[in-house]
């Protein structure tokens, strides 16, 4: 596992649309606004369950129908691939869900 550089990071950026970069954090995140409680705790079982499966495992917080979701990877001290993978999978993930929206 490697580190994105500062281009791949810029390149990667535009493919995430909600995602907000904390540079020097090395870290991206992204707030999905549900329903209710059940779809946010819903939501957060298929991320759970994937995160088991990609062995790679978010920060995340949780208030009512609020999830708040940061990826980053620790190994690396920074963003790596498999955190644009596992934010993707987020998206695909809160698609299933509505009304879904993206909250700063």
């Amino acid at each position: 596992m490697q580190k994105l550089d500062s281009t791949q990071v810029a390149e990667m950026l535009p493919t995430l649309p909600g995602w907000g970069h904390d540079a020097q954090r090395g870290a991206i995140s992204r707030t999905y606004v549900f329903a209710d409680f059940i779809q946010a705790f819903a939501f957060m079982t298929q991320i759970a369950i994937a995160a088991e499966k990609h062995n790679h495992h978010p920060e995340w917080s949780n208030v009512y129908k609020r999830v708040t979701i940061t990826w980053t990877t620790h190994d690396v001290n920074g963003l790596s691939r498999n955190d644009v993978t596992m934010a993707r999978l987020c998206d695909q993930a809160s698609a299933g869900y509505l009304p879904v929206s993206s909250s700063d």
